[in-house]
């Protein structure tokens, strides 16, 4: 019984992984048009920000982006210090889990500064 649920979580977290770095291939292409955009139409920073002030819509896809990296780094992370360092169990995951609240935090805080 616990092997299976090894498994299916293990099953789970591959799944993650792979829906989340779809997500962030996208929000990656979007990000670099945006800044492709700006750096050719010639806007300053303050220009920039004047644009972002209040607009939902730019909140909730650099939202995105920041939630599928809050999903997507950690399991790689975890993956990393079980293969590289050897490190098992619970202390693997509890950090991974720590990493991805404190990268979503340090995220949305960014994109509420932005947007606020």
């Amino acid at each position: 019984m616990a092997a299976a649920l090894r498994i299916r979580t293990q099953a789970r977290l591959w799944y993650l992984q792979r829906l989340s770095a779809m997500v962030l291939a996208l929000c990656v292409a979007v990000h670099i048009g945006i800044i492709v955009y700006a750096v050719r139409g010639g806007l300053s920073a303050p220009e920039i920000l004047s644009r972002t002030r209040g607009s939902m819509l730019f909140a909730a896809f650099y939202g995105v982006f920041v939630l599928a990296c809050a999903v997507h780094v950690p399991i790689g992370l975890a993956r990393i210090a079980e293969e590289w360092l050897g490190w098992r169990g619970r202390p693997v995951w509890a950090g991974a889990l720590a990493f991805a609240a404190l990268l979503a935090v340090m995220g949305l805080r960014a994109v509420y500064g932005v947007v606020s």
